[in-house]
């Protein structure tokens, strides 16, 4: 599943790159025989999925030759991905060595 999946995502980042964004941090795991869970970490990117998860979900079927799978889906929020900026990052940073922020004061970094 994990193979035809990162196919699927390959794909998809060629031909659909803001589609790819949205739901390559989705995680797939085979709960049960026919029972597949997909991790998603909003709405959004859950409902740019559905348009797509038909036409993976039916190869999916025809290549292991199992009709009977159904699928789950769950929010989960640890998988989000955070855009980190310079300013984040710096702080990140400030947090480890305090004397960073003195030095920001004194040099007035372009942190936008």
């Amino acid at each position: 599943m994990d193979r035809e999946w990162d196919i699927f995502l390959k794909n998809l980042a060629r031909t659909n790159t803001f589609v790819y964004n949205a739901i390559s941090s989705f995680k797939l795991e085979k709960t049960d025989e026919h029972q597949i869970t997909v991790k998603y970490s909003s709405e959004f990117a859950k409902s740019e999925f559905d348009r797509l998860s038909i036409e993976f979900f039916n190869h999916f079927k025809h290549k292991v030759s199992n009709f009977k799978i159904e699928i789950e889906y769950q929010t989960d929020l640890t998988i989000k991905k955070e855009v980190l900026t310079k300013r984040k990052i710096f702080e990140k940073f400030v947090e480890i060595n305090p004397l960073l922020k003195d030095l920001d004061d004194l040099m007035r970094f372009d942190l936008t």
